[in-house]
């Protein structure tokens, strides 16, 4: 195949894609993690993979050659393994470290383990000489609330090389089929890297029947030199299917919605477009979910992109009552240096769902509960992790399974993607909870009213737009969120403010009248509300700071920028600077509108919560599905 064909087939799939698709005989061990000494390129460091604590060494990628007299361990993130893990949610009792050596003398090769504190031992050693293969197993019976295991060898006094590490478990009886789908909108060359990546790695693509790459911009990936390369690389394994934007929601369901219908016992892999690939995880999150007690969603956890040793968050969960997604799970590890060995992950943290930058979602799943929610973007993986749990289905978020993904906090919060943001987190409160219109009205009449203080009159106008469409009830998804797309974009233009401007050239102001302000104390908990009304009467009364106030980022804060009827803001991107400027007529305006908007709110929201929970099988539905992508 020299070219993936411009539009698949209706059901996205091949004969011989269809053919693969199928279980696979198994072999008497299955290797769960392969042993990596260096990273898939430059930009990641290479500690995250082993340590050299002593001495000399030369890495590779799958082997390492150490000097007389040198040590390293794999007690690193992508070195250890999750033993813990494997206890609770698998069906291994035992695990084995095999590897291939080199060696010109003694050497000591260490098997260690961690308990839930970090503390750590020593299971079993080997000393080797000479040419060979070596193995060390552990059983797997006192990690259940955390541990890893990991190796150390030492060249004692010769050198040695370590190559082909591997760890295996008891194989299943069968293998079961695995699928990627990667959702695309005009990222053309980061898709195109992203399934140059994948292709690149043999070893984990031989256990990946299927890669289905979702193009729904019109800068298509098709277009790109890589693209055929890896096209050619992959050949009838990969999927080539365009269609209308339905957001992540609608290109990740894509895949779902043609997997599930070849085979419902095989696994799905959802995976971003833009993230920087390890496909090491990609086949450490089918293995495991090939050895789960049940089928389990699983998860790889998000490193920054922009800071690649940092973890973002061991695992997450959602808090509906406050419709609030990204809450770190209890005992969770965040914004971590995982360079750092005090850093390491070491209890087991349980998830409430995995956002699919990168997700395994096994058939089983689509074939009880249904497909995802068509709601374009935002809270989609989210309600379809809670919608699992609640049908009998977990999420495992897999430690030292890891993709790179935009840092969080470098994407400015005043932008068209909060509409989606509060629409849809309402949409799975009203699923998902009791959901109580009252502290729900309070919760978000105070951060419009944040919005408004601090001049951000376009955000709260879009918060005002979500909150609205979802009173609208079930049929505002009934296109998948291609109009309101347009529409929001369009509305938020009349707000000045929402325009991002270069810090060298900003309308009507010259750099010589910019004062920067620092924040001062954030107010307690106990009375941000009252700092809040008395901010909100001083800017009606224009009682306010002077001048034109220039204030970093990271001290934007709502409690600080409403001291001010002017600032520059600097956009959390740092490509630019937002303008706000007290506007008192808009401020009554949103302000009314807001009100009477959440009166509504408390009046309608259980019939409109009746309405969207009676709504579920037809939107989950593959008729639905089937309907939005024709």
């Amino acid at each position: 195949m020299n070219k993936p064909a411009s539009v698949a087939p209706v059901d996205g799939s091949t004969a011989a894609v269809r053919s693969a698709l199928t279980e696979h005989e198994s072999s008497a061990r299955l290797v769960v993690q392969r042993g990596l000494f260096a990273g898939p390129t430059a930009l990641v460091k290479d500690d995250l993979y082993a340590t050299i604590a002593k001495g000399r060494a030369h890495r590779e990628r799958f082997s390492v050659h150490l000097e007389k007299g040198a040590t390293i361990d794999t007690d690193t993130y992508f070195g250890r393994f999750a033993a813990s893990y494997y206890q609770r949610w698998t069906t291994v009792t035992e695990v084995r470290l095999q590897f291939g050596h080199e060696s010109e003398g003694k050497t000591s090769v260490l098997l260690r383990a961690s308990d839930s504190a970090g503390n750590a031992r020593t299971l079993s050693t080997v000393v080797l000489d000479g040419t060979g293969s070596a193995s060390l197993t552990a059983t797997l019976d006192t990690f259940v609330d955390g541990g890893a295991l990991w190796a150390e060898f030492t060249a004692v006094d010769g050198s040695l090389t370590v190559r082909d590490l591997e760890w295996t478990v008891p194989a299943p009886p069968v293998i079961r089929p695995a699928a990627i789908a990667i959702c695309t909108f005009n990222r053309a060359d980061d898709c195109a890297a992203t399934v140059a990546a994948i292709a690149g790695d043999d070893g984990m693509v031989a256990g990946i029947d299927a890669v289905y790459v979702v193009d729904q911009g019109t800068d298509h990936v098709s277009d790109r030199a890589l693209f055929t390369e890896v096209a050619d690389r992959l050949g009838d394994k990969l999927v080539y299917i365009r269609q209308p934007n339905l957001g992540g929601a609608g290109g990740f369901t894509r895949g779902m919605y043609e997997v599930s219908a070849i085979n419902e016992h095989a696994n799905l892999i959802l995976m971003d477009d833009d993230i920087l690939c390890e496909p090491e995880s990609v086949l450490r999150m089918n293995a495991f979910a090939n050895v789960t007690v049940e089928p389990t969603l699983v998860g790889a956890q998000m490193l920054y992109l922009m800071n690649p040793e940092h973890l973002h968050v061991s695992a997450e969960e959602a808090d509906l009552t406050k419709l609030k997604a990204g809450r770190w799970s209890a005992g969770s590890k965040h914004d971590s240096d995982l360079t750092k060995k005090k850093k390491q992950q070491n209890k087991r943290v349980d998830a409430g769902y995995n956002a699919w930058w990168s997700c395994l979602i096994p058939a089983e799943v689509v074939a009880q509960i249904g497909l995802p929610l068509p709601m374009f973007f935002q809270w989609d993986d989210i309600e379809y992790g809670i919608r699992a749990r609640a049908n009998g289905f977990v999420t495992v978020t897999l430690p030292n399974a890891g993709v790179w993904h935009a840092d969080f906090h470098w994407k400015d919060r005043d932008d068209w993607a909060k509409y989606f943001s509060i629409r849809n987190s309402l949409i799975v409160a009203a699923l998902h909870s009791d959901f109580d219109p009252k502290p729900l009205s309070k919760l978000l009449a105070r951060e419009i009213s944040q919005y408004l203080v601090s001049m951000q009159y376009g955000l709260a106008y879009t918060m005002i737009r979500g909150i609205e469409d979802f009173l609208e009830g079930p049929e505002i998804l009934e296109d998948g969120g291609m109009a309101v797309l347009k529409s929001i974009r369009s509305e938020r233009a009349r707000f000045p403010e929402t325009i991002k401007h270069p810090a060298s050239d900003m309308p009507g102001i010259r750099s010589s009248e910019l004062v920067t302000r620092h924040a001062g104390f954030e107010p307690k908990k106990d009375r941000i509300d009252l700092v809040l009304g008395k901010r909100a009467a001083f800017q009606w009364l224009g009682r306010t700071i002077p001048g034109i106030a220039s204030i970093p980022a990271a001290e934007a804060h709502w409690w600080h920028v409403s001291l001010f009827d002017h600032a520059v803001v600097t956009d959390a991107s740092q490509s630019g600077v937002r303008i706000r400027k007290r506007d008192k007529d808009t401020a009554a305006e949103l302000t009314a509108r807001s009100a009477k908007l959440l009166k509504r709110f408390r009046q309608q929201a259980p019939e409109v919560q009746a309405q969207f929970r009676a709504a579920v099988p037809q939107l989950t539905s593959r008729e639905n599905w089937a309907r939005l992508y024709s």
